[in-house]
């Protein structure tokens, strides 16, 4: 399968970079799981290749089943090596590593997607992989464009530091009965979005066009909505030190999608995170929602594959479409582990082709094995095939995010959601959170020129 991208070349280090163009529990104490780690955050040590190893899941809860299940097929296979397993929700795992880097209490291994990889990186908390993925079973079978996403990602310093798993990207699943009921058309442009919201909403009925993310993750949706209505197709300018977000055309856009917030969706969408969001759905009388592949076997499981649709992102009445990228997802090997042999097995096997097959299938997400990518189950999930068809037949062009900055995963969550919530409740306009946000990504875009000479 192959996988478009669109790069940026300005010739000034490493952002002219390519990046690939998509993607796809309880918490326990983290800082006694770490065996591989004596608390020094050293180098660590390749081991004997058994014994325990911990692995830290970036999307605990809801990956925790299918990586259980990954995990007690390894230990079968390898007798003499046992995974301790932490799940770790997608929203707290960021704070978790760093907390855990800088009090010397990581684990083995790690799911280390590309838009918080620079980070990790920057601090040396991870193992470059290259000479290992060369000597590999998985050398030359993984897709490499999500391998150059990972590695664009990683810094300036040219090495991966992350084996990809899955690509993931943006859908908009819309319920077919609801819009087949009100007479409505499928959503594939922005202005029928907008209609459809308007004209499936009954506030006294408790039915709502749309539900709007507007709690944690909330940036990169409003982002996707944006580029998507204002056409834009570069997230820097031409001379790429100042970042297109603020761009009068995308300030427009966000006025009109920030105005959809009680308008046209729940007042409780202000709060609500992507499992809130999901689980809303998936149980409430609203008619559209903004999510990506990820949440595909959630909808089938709570709805049934006649009630609703998944397809790419709403174009332009030209037929075309422009989406932000959305994060290669990988797993890392920590540095200060003491048993990376024993760690490396563990990723080999989890991104082999059965493996990665089964794990893909159950996140209805891009598998990164290029055997794994020919699997039947993807046509028949129909918003993977939809996703993976419109990223390679020229409609869509992707914005690549800078996941590259090591400020990144930050400025786009920490740093502005709190701001967002304020442009949805009207307290802020959508051209001072925008200028806000340029204002934060040019000075780190300037920090990352003059640190890479």
């Amino acid at each position: 399968m192959k996988i478009s991208i669109l790069g940026r070349s300005t010739g000034r280090g490493r952002r002219g970079r390519t990046s690939a163009a998509v993607a796809l529990g309880a918490v326990l104490a983290l800082t006694a799981t770490a065996c591989g780690d004596d608390g020094s955050g050293g180098a660590g040590a390749e081991g004997d290749g058994k014994g325990e190893i911990v692995f830290w899941d970036n999307n605990g809860g809801v990956r925790t089943d299918i990586w259980k299940e990954i995990i007690a097929d390894f230990e079968k296979a390898n007798p003499d090596i046992d995974v301790q397993y932490v799940g770790i929700a997608s929203t707290e795992y960021q704070s978790k590593v760093d907390t855990a880097i800088q009090g010397g209490s990581m684990p083995d291994v790690g799911g280390i997607s590309a838009s918080m990889l620079a980070g990790f990186a920057a601090q040396g908390a991870l193992e470059p992989l290259d000479e290992r993925l060369e000597g590999s079973s998985l050398n030359g079978k993984l897709n490499k464009d999500m391998i150059e996403s990972l590695r664009a990602a990683g810094g300036g310093d040219d090495r991966l530091y992350s084996v990809p798993t899955s690509a993931n990207n943006g859908v908009l699943y819309y319920r077919t009965d609801m819009f087949e009921k009100a007479g409505l058309e499928e959503p594939t442009t922005w202005d029928r979005f907008f209609e459809a919201a308007e004209k499936l909403t009954d506030k006294g009925s408790n039915r709502f066009g749309y539900t709007i993310r507007g709690g944690a993750g909330s940036i990169a949706q409003a982002l996707d909505a944006m580029y998507g209505q204002s056409g834009i197709t570069s997230f820097w300018d031409s001379t790429g030190r100042k970042t297109t977000v603020n761009d009068p055309k995308n300030v427009k856009a966000l006025e009109k999608y920030a105005a959809l917030f009680k308008k046209v969706t729940p007042a409780a969408d202000l709060n609500n995170d992507f499992t809130k969001m999901v689980a809303q759905w998936d149980s409430g009388e609203i008619g559209m929602l903004n999510h990506n592949l990820g949440s595909y076997q959630d909808h089938v499981k709570a709805l049934g594959v006649g009630k609703f649709r998944g397809i790419p992102q709403p174009g332009g009445p030209d037929g075309k479409r422009v989406q932000v990228s959305n994060p290669v997802d990988g797993i890392g090997l920590f540095k200060s582990s003491k048993n990376k042999d024993a760690a490396w097995k563990f990723i080999e096997f989890a991104v082999s082709a059965q493996s990665n097959s089964k794990f893909n299938e159950s996140a209805g997400q891009v598998p990164a094995h290029a055997d794994a990518a020919k699997d039947a189950w993807i046509a028949k999930a129909e918003p993977t095939k939809l996703a993976a068809d419109a990223l390679s037949d020229g409609s869509t062009t992707i914005v690549q995010l800078p996941y590259y900055l090591p400020d990144w995963n930050t400025i786009s969550k920490a740093d502005n959601e709190p701001n967002f919530q304020k442009v949805l409740l009207g307290d802020m306009t959508a051209k001072a959170f925008l200028d806000g946000l340029a204002e934060q990504l040019n000075e780190a875009q300037a920090e990352w020129d003059e640190q890479m000479g």
